[in-house]
């Protein structure tokens, strides 16, 4: 009898410690799996578990070591997570987190986290964003993504975060009056804004043009037209039997190509400019692009039918590619959408788009002087100029700067 009684007493302390005994969150067990996958395919050079208590994490790393060694990964229990303006750390404190890894990133992330504890915000901002993006690399996140949660944990900012709501192409010329006559009545566009000295018109959307008088600017015209503006259309054909029968000058003939990524020809305005009538096609190089393009309304031209335009690129031509890349992504906060190889294509806005091309190797050429500028329509200019101003010492305007290559930027 006293055995049988004993027998339910132990069975029933094992029922209470089974239920009352802390188990693991499964969530996090499923999420920590899922970056096991990711660094075991190298899409991630390492990756964090979700921060949790040292009483959770003691009961976490029995299940931690077994899914590393099911993907072949290697974990490392971090008591104290590096410093960086990724995160807020406020609210990591004593949590403890694990990172999955491979190879030497995990010599990498401790080399960071000593740079790190041996510098100050407030006195190395530049050093401390710097070695937060580079955290930001090693756990596989692009760029756009490292910008913005910098912008939630620092005072860094973007254009993202001041509302890009167009882009407008600047280029000048010596009959303005000429210019004005070839966009409105040979390609159709829709004026928006003239006087003496300028002309505006719609491209599509959010997208202008902007052709300036040049003998109220400061060029010279002696400037190289290191530019191409692509208008985006599905009329081609449509588009090539226009412009041959008003007699537009052309430079590349039509080509296209059923499996290629994209389809068009080149032709040139009254005073040199090139026109890129293009179209894109599905394509692995188009993945994020067509999505994009699929929901975009095409202006009608003032001829009606299918000469229309959806969006536009403005091609600028580079003479060392990478540090401009880095540039855009960076301190714009540009997405990258197309990656053509020596030639890549940013969004801007919902109908425009930045291109920037090897110098060497597209159909323009790179030059040190350029008879263009690149305007972009703000939200908020007075936020971007003001953030702009905190950055640098001495007081001067703010509300125009040159790119990397030399391309004067307006906002």
């Amino acid at each position: 009898m006293n055995r049988k009684i004993n027998s339910r007493i132990l069975l029933l302390m094992s029922l209470i410690l089974t239920f009352c005994t802390p188990k693991v969150d499964q969530r996090k067990l499923g999420a920590f799996e899922a970056f096991a996958e990711m660094v075991q395919a190298g899409n991630k050079p390492l990756a964090l578990s979700h921060p949790m208590s040292p009483e959770e994490a003691e009961r976490f790393w029995p299940e931690a070591e077994k899914i590393a060694e099911k993907y072949g990964v290697q974990v490392y229990r971090e008591y104290e997570l590096m410093r960086s303006g990724l995160f807020d750390l406020g609210g990591l404190d004593g949590m403890e987190v694990f990172i999955l890894y491979s190879g030497q990133n995990l010599d990498a992330y401790l080399k960071y986290k000593d740079r790190m504890a041996s510098i100050s915000p407030e006195e190395n901002p530049n050093e401390f964003i710097e070695i937060s993006r580079s955290f930001g690399r090693l756990l596989g996140y692009p760029s756009w993504r490292v910008n913005n949660l910098l912008a939630q944990n620092t005072s860094f900012r973007d254009l993202e975060d001041f509302g890009i709501q167009g882009h407008e192409l600047i280029w000048f010329y010596q009959d303005l009056a000429a210019a004005k006559v070839f966009y409105q009545e040979t390609l159709g566009l829709k004026l928006m804004q003239e006087d003496e000295e300028s002309a505006k018109f719609q491209i599509a959307g959010d997208s202008y043009l902007h052709l300036k008088d040049l003998n109220s600017s400061d060029y010279s015209g002696d400037e190289n037209k290191s530019v191409a503006l692509a208008l985006l259309t599905d009329h081609l054909e449509d588009w090539y039997a226009h412009v041959q029968e008003k007699g537009v000058e052309i430079k590349y003939t039509l080509k296209q190509n059923p499996e290629g990524a994209h389809d068009g020809f080149v032709a040139v305005d009254p005073e040199g400019y090139l026109l890129e009538f293009e179209m894109f096609r599905d394509h692995p190089e188009n993945e994020k692009l067509m999505p994009r393009l699929r929901y975009q309304t095409p202006l009608e031209t003032s001829f009606g039918g299918n000469l229309n335009f959806y969006s536009s690129v403005s091609w600028l031509y580079y003479q060392d590619m990478l540090p401009m890349q880095n540039w855009v992504e960076e301190e714009l906060g540009l997405e990258l959408i197309v990656d053509q190889g020596w030639a890549k294509i940013y969004a801007l806005s919902d109908q425009s788009y930045l291109g920037l091309v090897d110098g060497l190797r597209g159909m323009n050429e790179y030059s040190d002087s350029k008879l263009v500028e690149f305007g972009l329509i703000l939200e908020d200019p007075q936020g971007w100029e003001s953030y702009l101003q905190s950055k640098i010492s001495e007081d001067r305007e703010v509300m125009t700067f040159q790119d990397l290559g030399g391309y004067l930027y307006r906002f």
